[in-house]
């Protein structure tokens, strides 16, 4: 190694050394000051972080576990019923109206149309009970498909026997 190589190297030690005690020293001030500041937690900032680690489930032990537990089906029952559809009416013309008439009048998608010869025929031919069971759980046929409760998630199993049960009514 020459002379002007040994020279270098010190130097650049030198500046090497000087800019990691400046970095370590700048980085031990920022802490020193981060300290000084008051730290306050605005209202949304606390909900987003309750919101964060909230639990995830519940644990039911005991005899105070199984009163929660009660009371957590309940609430879930009314938060179901809440989300029914068409307000939870029993009426089979309203549900008819509203989800099934576009197919079941004009025979879209091999769907039997609303007379002697098309849900007629169905109920003669399987019965009312497996009409209503293909209506709520869904059915794929040769001639067509029927989606689980016509597509609507939130109509009950009473709602799709009592629609059911209307357009056989009006079939005869």
């Amino acid at each position: 190694m020459n002379k002007h190589d040994t020279v270098f190297l010190k130097k650049f030690s030198l500046i090497i050394a000087f800019l990691g005690v400046l970095t370590v020293s700048l980085i031990l001030f920022a802490r020193y000051l981060n300290h000084l500041l008051p730290h306050e937690m605005t209202p949304q900032a606390k909900a987003q972080l309750d919101a964060r680690i909230a639990p995830v489930g519940s644990v039911f032990a005991g005899k105070i576990g199984v009163a929660e537990q009660v009371a957590s089906a309940e609430a879930m029952k009314a938060a179901a019923a809440a989300n029914v559809a068409y307000g939870g009416t029993l009426d089979g013309k309203v549900i008819y109206d509203n989800l099934c008439t576009s197919c079941h009048t004009s025979g879209t998608g091999g769907a039997p149309k609303l007379d002697a010869g098309g849900i007629g025929a169905r109920v003669a031919q399987q019965g009312l009970e497996e009409l209503i069971k293909k209506a709520t759980e869904g059915f794929t046929g040769t001639a067509g498909v029927m989606p689980a409760r016509g597509g609507n998630p939130a109509i009950t199993d009473e709602q799709m026997q009592k629609t059911v049960e209307w357009m056989v009514e009006q079939s005869k």
